[in-house]
């Protein structure tokens, strides 16, 4: 399943046949810095990856985790998600993107994209997203969607500590 997002770019599920992208996007220096070391140290453990942790995803109707592509093209340039995780109180957007996918846009305009789908379409009152502190080129992203910094979380007792930035229904109404 596919669907167009923006003028530029389409979303589609991630399939096993996405294990090198995979491999290479959380193998990515920024994504290991930022987000954090995965099992996918090679393209057989990213396959297993994606069927364990990303697949089971697209069972919660419009949430999961999607390949970014640039309408016309078959190889993602990043990754976007609306997850549910069980820490945080709302959907949780995240993005990355490869090298090649970034300084053009691509981020923000997912971003702003599928925080209006959650907020519109899915009828989300909350929205939040979270990332280290050190990521400025992600808060940027963030702030310019219209999200704010509420506060900032761990995810676990021994966690890093990370920025929660919020955006609300009431806030884009």
């Amino acid at each position: 399943m596919s669907f167009p997002l923006t003028d530029r770019l389409v979303l589609r599920e991630l399939t096993l046949d996405d294990a090198a992208f995979i491999h290479a996007l959380l193998n990515d220096p920024d994504w290991v810095r930022f987000i954090g070391q995965r099992d996918a140290a090679t393209v057989e453990a990213a396959r297993a990856y994606i069927e364990r942790a990303y697949l089971p995803l697209y069972a919660t109707e419009g949430l999961g985790l999607w390949a970014v592509l640039r309408r016309g093209e078959t190889e993602p340039l990043g990754v976007c998600s609306l997850l549910k995780r069980d820490s945080l109180d709302s959907p949780d957007l995240g993005f990355a993107f490869l090298p090649a996918g970034r300084g053009h846009g691509y981020a923000r305009e997912v971003a702003a994209a599928c925080l209006a789908h959650a907020l519109g379409t899915l009828g989300h009152a909350r929205v939040v997203a979270i990332c280290s502190p050190d990521n400025a080129a992600s808060r940027r992203v963030l702030e310019d969607v219209g999200m704010h910094f509420e506060r900032p979380v761990r995810m676990s007792d021994d966690g890093d500590e990370l920025c929660l930035y919020v955006s609300s229904a009431a806030a884009n109404a």
